[in-house]
């Protein structure tokens, strides 16, 4: 492996692990209440292209970093919707 395939691979672990500890509080606790429904799908917007133009380059540490990414990203903004309209649910007040 060349130091370039190096640096790309250890990159997407260290960017990749850094959003399993969010994934994991969001899936125990269910309180996604500080995550940004805008940030959160325009990031995922954003992974998705990263993972498509690492396919076309051929470049797997950016693949597989991006899948994973985009995995647990899709996982969040997906908890954001059904667990934030339940959370927004119960703190509106009977009409």
């Amino acid at each position: 492996m060349n130091l370039d395939n190096l640096i790309g691979a250890l990159a997407a672990c260290l960017t990749t692990a850094s959003f399993v500890p969010q994934a994991w509080l969001s899936f125990k606790t269910r309180d996604v209440s500080g995550v940004s429904l805008g940030m959160y799908a325009v990031f995922t917007a954003g992974v998705a292209l990263w993972l498509a133009y690492g396919l076309r380059l051929g470049s797997w540490p950016m693949v597989i970093a991006n899948a994973i990414t985009l995995v647990l990203a899709l996982m969040i903004l997906g908890m954001k919707l059904v667990y934030g309209r339940a959370a927004q649910a119960r703190r509106m007040p009977p009409e």
